[in-house]
């Protein structure tokens, strides 16, 4: 009887159909924290008191299923995502409207999009990628920063004079990098100095250079090399799950099995 449940859970939670209502759902709950920002009606807000209510008890549901329906109640809680989900919503269930911490509720709400993340494998692929990325992306921003602090140094000792403004220390150096970085007005600061100093267009061009394009795409070939592994180790993982599968019926497959052959062998007789 438990099993049967279970394959039944099982079933409804890897369902096509299951998983689209709950993606409209996120999407309704996001609806509803934005309609709160605008000023209403309180009759409205009532009623989407209520809906908000109804959207983190259904949520609540959604996740007991995906847990009845895991064979292995411990490998429920491997998954750093079914934390994530489960913290979510059972915070989500603390009436914390009227105290002091209603601020964290609402913050609490807002994080509940993001469960968009946990439910289309597709965005998980992704979301795991940046995080696998985060540790070669750090070298390479650390470089970045070697190379934004020695310009941002030669800036302030040759143009302070110039504009104070824009480079009068070190910090507000970094700043008007960054804006050249961006190209955000970029030229004026150039010109401005090449009235000064003619040569100072090098100092630009090859800043952008280092910074916009050759750092830009170590950046994006690093997430697109890791964003492959991470779709072959899905890969990997969803073909062993289904061979898995295949090799290890259930309990109550092998009952099913097991009645099959005794009605076999009584036609024999």
């Amino acid at each position: 009887m438990l099993a049967q449940l279970q394959r039944n859970f099982d079933l409804l939670r890897s369902n096509r159909i299951f998983e689209t209502f709950v993606i409209l759902v996120i999407l309704f709950s996001a609806v509803l924290i934005g309609a709160k920002t605008f000023p209403i009606n309180p009759a409205y807000i009532k009623i989407l008191n209520i809906l908000d209510w109804g959207v983190t008890f259904f949520f609540l549901l959604e996740i007991s299923i995906r847990f009845l329906g895991e064979q292995n109640k411990k490998d429920f809680f491997k998954s750093g995502w079914n934390i994530f989900d489960t913290l979510i919503v059972t915070v989500s269930l603390i009436p914390i409207q009227d105290s002091e911490l209603a601020l964290l509720g609402r913050l609490i709400r807002i994080f509940r999009v993001l469960r968009m993340v946990s439910i289309i494998p597709e965005l998980r692929v992704l979301m795991n990628s940046l995080i696998r990325a985060l540790p070669q992306l750090g070298y390479v921003c650390l470089l970045m920063f070697i190379i934004f602090y020695i310009f941002a140094a030669i800036g302030a000792s040759f143009f302070a004079s110039i504009n104070a403004d824009l480079w009068g220390d070190i910090g507000v150096s970094l700043l008007t990098l960054f804006r050249v970085m961006t190209f955000e007005d970029w030229t004026d600061v150039m010109y401005e100095t090449m009235e000064v100093y003619p040569w100072s267009w090098a100092f630009y061009l090859s800043f952008i250079f280092l910074t916009a394009f050759a750092f830009l795409n170590m950046i994006i070939g690093i997430v697109v090399k890791v964003l492959e592994e991470e779709q072959e180790r899905e890969d990997e993982a969803s073909q062993l799950a289904s061979h898995g599968r295949r090799a290890e019926p259930d309990r109550y497959e092998l009952q099913q099995q097991i009645a099959e052959l005794k009605e076999l062998i009584e036609k024999k007789l």
